[in-house]
């Protein structure tokens, strides 16, 4: 039996054990919504969870390329779509966000040899463009754009890698926001694009050798069918510039345990090939080989699962990895590869009480990103550690780049905040020297608002910063609409960010709220821990008490309070809005993991998430998603908020069948006039790539439903805007 044909089989042995009856053959339709939502069927479906018996009569949701789902999916859309777009302040709101769109937006660049590379879009493009200049002050040159792929600006690039020596330029494209992506290679100076098409590809790197003469690369398994298997994991492939993708050699696999994915990286230094071995998101292993040894085994540099490490450089034979491991926080150690004892490491960077995020290389130096109170400093320290300089910034706010070749003489970074829209800074190394570089101008008066941040006790009495964005006239009388915002896992971080769409909503008088909620990364790996498994339900009393402390605290009331969340954050506003539906007006969860029973049989990365979640395969683990599961915990006759679920049929990394579950039941139970609608892209996924037309007319959806639900006082919108 095949490694394929075995995880399947376990998994029909995992569904046959919980599953007392099957879907119904004629699902059973159910009586006709009194306020007119498209109607859903359901089956007699039941499984058995550890002695727990549970309905999950939406299951047949789940086959998406069903006639059924998609007929269903068309009702939804046909309902949903004209609500949205024929509300009064659509076409404005609409235009109003096309002309706060419209601005040149340029990216940090990076440099490799003699080229710098940056990324930018002049307005209103689909995609942003990638160009390259052999100077500052030269003519930029067109590389790559995207928007000559399609017509509608649904092929994007997933990312680039550009060669060590700025001869190819690697890049992955995706269709519509798939997850799956092809690799093609160009080559820069002639402009030329390479026979080469890597298909099989989600979410993987591209290691250039030395020399340029190939790469490295993770894909999934291809089957005799000829299709690609996102159910097993990757395995590690060499790629030889010029050759077909069916010649390519495979590097490294792990048969043996199927739920680790391996991804590459080639030293600095071009010495060693290094493998990133994943498994979920709390610790991994590093695998490694020398670069001149082709057939010598790899051998284990860092095996022991003890917290997270990330290649940072390399240095006189010694490898500088960032990690959490005895440092929840991060620090920076160094492996000797000379010495293969147990005791070839040491510290280099100790850890610090501001979190560490990331630690980038360039002209010797290391650039040590840190998040204090969840906004950015970075520390310039030499290879051995000592501090040379803290990065002046000129704000609360975010930095990004220091991207590159480490052996460049210059770096790049840029700095954003809430209603700061980017400056770009050239930094030179060696002159220790920091000079503004672009400025972004954008089409609209931003000094109106302001940021800070305030502290509130959660239900445990632990302290939660959280951001608030508003006009500086706001005033504290109850009744602004207001907008909570929550992620709350994955150790990501909630740092100050601009977004064009939020100074539309700040533009009608709303106020911003965006808590630093436990699960995130913000306070390094004990409050990311805080927020996982059986502490999940911290995260979501995280968020509730945000919401009571913007109520007592005169910003808002209940009927002026809405809250947003994307992907974990729709789960967080999921489980919230089922928890405390009286404590909002209106809920937009987007593209949200909401059936938490189920939610990792769709594909390997999926099941990758059960260290964050737990599985509910596991009795313990069971219980607390139960407990919470957004589709398993609405109830009938309950009045739910005003809540706009939306989705895209091509989200393949949270799969849509969470949204249309969730949706149903809540539009099966709602006791009162509060509309429940889902709306589906059908030409995107997860968010990635999505087209900037697509995300215009996406926000003048939500702005106007919330708008319309949260009663938005039309003087109080123009004054803010003037």
């Amino acid at each position: 039996m095949t490694r394929y044909s075995s995880l399947n089989a376990l998994l029909a042995v995992i569904s046959g054990a919980i599953i007392l009856g099957a879907c119904s053959s004629q699902p059973q339709p159910q009586q006709k919504s009194p306020y007119g939502f498209p109607q859903t069927t359901t089956v007699n479906q039941t499984d058995n969870y550890h002695g727990t018996i549970v309905a999950d009569p939406y299951r047949w949701l789940e086959n998406l390329n069903s006639d059924e789902v998609e007929q269903w999916v068309n009702r939804q859309n046909t309902f949903s779509t004209p609500s949205l777009q024929q509300l009064p302040v659509y076409s404005e709101l609409k235009q109003r966000l096309t002309e706060l769109w419209n601005y040149k937006k340029i990216g940090t660049p990076f440099q490799y040899a003699n080229r710098y590379f940056y990324f930018a879009n002049d307005g209103l493009q689909s995609q942003d463009i990638l160009y390259t200049m052999t100077a500052l002050d030269s003519a930029p040159e067109i590389v790559i754009d995207p928007n000559k792929l399609s017509e509608d600006g649904t092929l994007s690039l997933a990312r680039i890698q550009v060669s060590p020596n700025a001869k190819y330029v690697a890049y992955s494209v995706s269709e519509k926001g798939s997850d799956w992506n092809h690799i093609r290679v160009k080559n820069i100076e002639s402009g030329n694009v390479l026979s080469e098409r890597i298909e099989g590809v989600k979410f993987s790197n591209v290691a250039w050798l030395p020399n340029e003469n190939g790469f490295y690369y993770s894909r999934y398994p291809q089957h005799a069918n000829g299709k690609y298997d996102d159910s097993e994991p990757v395995s590690v492939y060499f790629h030889r510039i010029g050759r077909s993708q069916k010649d390519d050699e495979l590097i490294f696999a792990l048969p043996e345990q199927p739920s680790w994915n391996p991804y590459p990286e080639v030293t600095h230094d071009g010495r060693y090939l290094l493998i990133n071995v994943s498994s979920g998101y709390d610790a991994n292993a590093v695998f490694n080989r020398p670069l001149s040894e082709d057939d010598a085994p790899f051998t284990g540099l860092l095996t022991k699962w003890d917290g997270q490490y990330n290649y940072v450089t390399s240095h006189n034979n010694k490898l500088l990895f960032r990690t959490t491991a005895q440092a929840p926080r991060g620090r920076v150690i160094a492996i000797d590869m000379s010495d293969t004892g147990d005791n070839n490491w040491s510290e280099i960077i100790s850890e610090n009480t501001h979190t560490l995020t990331s630690v980038s290389a360039v002209n010797g130096k290391l650039f040590a990103h840190y998040l204090q109170n969840a906004h950015s400093r970075v520390g310039i320290f030499n290879q051995q550690g000592q501090l040379l300089q803290e990065l002046a910034l000129p704000g609360i706010g975010t930095v990004s780049g220091f991207n590159g070749s480490p052996s460049a003489d210059d770096t790049f970074f840029n700095f954003s905040g809430f209603t700061e829209p980017g400056k770009i800074y050239r930094y030179q190394v060696e002159q220790q020297r920091t000079t503004l570089w672009q400025e972004v101008e954008f089409p609209a008066e931003l000094e109106s608002y302001e940021t800070h941040q305030v502290i509130y006790e959660s239900k445990d009495g632990t302290e939660i910063p959280m951001f608030l964005v508003h006009s500086q006239d706001v005033e504290l009388d109850g009744n602004n609409p207001t907008l909570l915002y929550g992620y709350g896992g994955f150790n990501i971080s909630l740092t100050p960010e601009f977004k064009a769409d939020r100074i539309a909503w700040l533009e009608m008088g709303g106020v911003l709220a965006i808590p630093n909620l436990r699960g995130g990364g913000e306070f390094g790996e004990q409050w990311h821990q805080a927020g996982t498994k059986a502490n999940k339900q911290t995260v979501f009393d995280d968020f509730i008490a945000a919401a009571e402390w913007l109520i007592k605290n005169n910003y808002t009331n209940r009927d002026k309070l809405a809250i947003h969340g994307r992907s974990n954050g729709g789960l967080l506003v999921g489980a919230t809005m089922t928890q405390r539906p009286e404590l909002f007006a209106a809920a937009i969860p987007t593209v949200g993991v909401l059936d938490m029973l189920r939610y990792h049989l769709p594909n390997a990365n999926a099941r990758g998430w059960g260290s964050e979640f737990g599985l509910s395969e596991n009795a313990d683990e069971f219980a607390h998603l139960y407990e919470y599961s957004p589709v398993h915990n609405t109830k009938a006759g309950t009045c739910y908020p005003a809540t706009l679920v939306t989705t895209a049929n091509n989200d393949n990394r949270v799969a849509p069948w969470h949204s249309y579950k969730f949706a149903a039941a809540l539009q099966a139970d709602q006791s009162c006039d509060n509309p429940v609608l889902l709306n589906i892209e059908t030409r995107a996924g997860h968010g990635a790539g999505t087209p900037t037309w697509m995300k215009i007319e996406s926000a003048a959806e939500k702005w106007a439903f919330l708008h319309k639900e949260l009663h938005v006082n039309k003087e109080k919108r123009s004054s803010a805007s003037q």
